[in-house]
């Protein structure tokens, strides 16, 4: 395999409604996708940073400037036998796991492509549905979550996740509880809590919930070792887990029982299958959370999800959840069963639709 050249985009993306967590609100998402044009075929990846610099230390501006500044020029000309050994190709740049993710998420379609194979089959994966959970953000009121999580659990989501930050806690969860004594809750607090909050984290054990993710420093492995053994709910690391060491010294430690992956948050395909591996051999379940993704990187999350210690519900949800109009054919849909359909056709299954590309992208810059 040759990268011919890839193309960096951004296209501004209003959602159907705001999303709040603990770290802000959004109402308009910029999308970077990355297009490869490898030995006659088109892959394609999302790079999942934000817009500012509150979940992760990358943005949208850092990931351009060390896609096309440094991860570019250690692929240009190079020739490799498959995706999976970028990764390793792009050790010499410390970090950037969202931009490292995007270029390398695309050579995996790429290479799907050229073998003639669904994404899902190539990366070894063993399901032709996933199970689907809903992520629901912080709302003004108890009413107005209540009736968001009543149509989410109406449209079949086998799963419910609540944002939750201080002040809004004990009050939205056992308001939920009372409402929908039998669905499956967790709540993630995007580390809006510190280890001496811990009377408070205990009192949600009452409410006999899934997990409780990233309650703690979004680097601060240290206290929720300690938090987790002072818990009987399953604490599930989210932002804390960037590699496969990592990932070892929190299961090593104790300091979570469950693990969310996220393939930009860890660099791309090959770190999450091997830290997908590392928590089977542990027995510890992983799950595919989600980053407000376009279809494009919903497509590569529907794939990854594939891989079968995936065992939990992960937050990817139909397209018109988030989007009035998605850049891919066909939408995503979640069957009334909480379930999407792993698409066939070779690479992500999914079509990006150029025309929309184009009439979205704000920037562009072609790298060859």
């Amino acid at each position: 395999m040759k990268v011919r050249e890839i193309t960096l985009r951004e296209l501004p993306m209003k959602l159907v409604a705001p999303f709040q967590t603990s770290m802000g609100v959004t109402t308009v998402r910029r999308i970077m996708l990355l297009e490869a044009a490898v030995d006659g075929v088109t892959g394609w990846g999302e790079c999942v940073a934000g817009e500012d610099p509150s979940y992760s230390p990358e943005t949208v501006e850092t990931a351009w400037h060390i896609l096309r500044d440094h991860l570019w020029p250690l692929l240009r000309g190079r020739e490799f036998s498959s995706a999976s050994e970028v990764w390793d190709l792009l050790a010499r740049v410390r970090g950037h796991n969202m931009a490292k993710g995007a270029l390398e998420a695309a050579l995996w379609d790429a290479e799907a492509k050229l073998r003639g194979l669904p994404l899902a089959k190539l990366l070894g994966g063993t399901r032709e549905e996933i199970a689907c959970g809903v992520s629901i953000g912080i709302k003004p009121t108890l009413d107005e979550l209540v009736a968001a999580v009543r149509k989410e659990v109406a449209a079949g989501y086998q799963r419910v996740k609540i944002k939750i930050q201080p002040g809004w806690d004990l009050a939205p969860v056992q308001r939920l509880r009372q409402e929908f004594p039998k669905i499956r809750l967790m709540v993630d607090a995007n580390s809006a809590y510190r280890l001496s909050d811990l009377p408070l984290l205990q009192q949600l054990e009452g409410f006999y919930l899934m997990m409780i993710e990233q309650p703690l420093g979004w680097d601060d492995l240290y206290s929720h070792v300690a938090l987790q053994k002072m818990l009987q709910t399953p604490i599930c690391l989210d932002e804390c887990i960037h590699t496969e060491e990592q990932a070892r010294a929190a299961l090593a430690l104790g300091a979570c029982k469950i693990i969310n992956i996220k393939l930009g948050r860890v660099g791309g395909f090959t770190p999450a299958k091997r830290i997908h591996d590392l928590c089977q051999q542990h027995g510890v379940p992983v799950w595919c959370g989600g980053m407000l993704e376009s279809g494009i990187g919903r497509a590569h999350n529907i794939a990854l999800s594939t891989l079968p210690n995936f065992s939990l519900p992960g937050d990817i949800t139909a397209s018109r959840r988030y989007w009035l109009e998605d850049i891919i054919d066909p939408e995503v849909t979640v069957s009334p069963q909480g379930t999407i359909r792993v698409p066939t056709a070779p690479g992500i299954g999914f079509a990006p639709r150029r025309d929309l590309i184009e009439k979205l992208t704000v920037r562009k810059e072609r790298l060859a």
